[in-house]
């Protein structure tokens, strides 16, 4: 398939992922035997690698410190595929971390991220790349980025296609003043409550919560669900699409949405219809948590549609 014109820029974070196992249940306040896997991470940056590895031109747009991590990042980026000429490399900062403890069904129990680094990524910044940003057929953004810079994004850009991660319940409010300017929106459900205000108190409400992000101005609402796949809301449809794997065959769940928001992303370039886009993302998170780190280096069209079809039995839509 060729691709499509132009290119997508991603703003947000980057940074390294620590992520530790207990071999067995996870005793609190003691030290527990188990692995440690260190990896590239980051929101924006995951999806950036994900988009690459399905051959999109990419562009990410976000800062790293001056320091070994910070090369890491860009480097391996750049080996993905990553435009990375308009990374911010600063001295006044560490690369982020993010420390996460998961359990052996590759769910998060506890994390920590070091993000302060994300303060560099200013309105001035931005600015000196309104060219490649303008141009951009997706802009897609995550939450790691400050109410400044969000609000410096979509006073600028408010007429372009928007799509947003909402990365965390402690940073997914920083959309809520922004919500008429995004064409789509991938929160987990405790983030969608957060920012509407309100929580769900069945599966039967989740309707409820997606209309209330068209009334503000979503124009399409992927709210994840973990282990019970996506509610998906649009002008003309609405409903639950389970996971493609099982539990016990996922490794580590970390980078699982951020492979779903780059497959939305392709399926939108593409032209492709709702069901078809769901398939496809979802196979794409799959293809993710199949793998023990937060990206999979085997990610790519070919590897997705592999699970694509074992799943739904059906031939790719050329």
């Amino acid at each position: 398939m060729s691709n499509p014109a132009s290119y997508v820029v991603v703003i947000g974070g980057a940074n390294v992922d620590i992520h530790g196992t207990p071999a067995s249940s996870l005793t609190m306040h003691d030290s527990n035997p188990g692995t440690v896997n260190f990896c590239p991470g980051g929101v924006a940056r995951n999806i950036a690698e994900n988009l690459a590895r399905l051959e999109i031109d990419v562009r990410l747009l976000t800062s790293v410190g001056d320091d070994p991590n910070g090369r890491l990042l860009v480097n391996q980026a750049q080996y993905a595929g990553i435009d990375t000429c308009n990374v911010l490399r600063v001295t006044a900062a560490p690369t982020s971390t993010y420390l996460s403890i998961v359990d052996k069904q590759g769910d998060m129990l506890v994390a920590v991220s070091d993000m302060r680094i994300m303060e560099t990524l200013t309105p001035a910044y931005l600015q000196l790349h309104k060219n490649i940003i303008e141009q951009a057929n997706i802009l897609i953004l995550d939450t790691n980025l400050s109410e400044k810079a969000l609000a410096h994004l979509f006073a600028a850009y408010d007429d372009r296609t928007i799509f947003v991660d909402t990365v965390s319940t402690s940073k997914s409010t920083r959309i809520r003043p922004f919500l008429g300017a995004v064409h789509t929106l991938k929160p987990g459900l405790l983030e969608a409550e957060r920012i509407a205000g309100f929580k769900t108190k069945s599966i039967e409400e989740l309707p409820e919560l997606a209309d209330w992000f068209h009334s503000e101005g979503v124009q399409r609402v992927f709210i994840t669900l973990g282990e019970h796949g996506v509610f998906y809301s649009t002008a003309e449809r609405q409903g639950i699409e389970c996971n493609v794997l099982e539990p016990d065959q996922i490794n580590n769940t970390g980078g699982a949405g951020d492979a779903f928001v780059a497959a939305l992303a392709y399926a939108w370039l593409h032209q492709w219809p709702l069901l078809r886009t769901l398939g496809f993302s979802l196979s794409a998170a799959a293809s993710t948590v199949l793998h023990n780190t937060t990206n999979n280096p085997e990610f790519s069209r070919a590897n997705i549609d592999g699970i694509y079809r074992t799943r739904y039995g059906l031939e790719d839509e050329q």
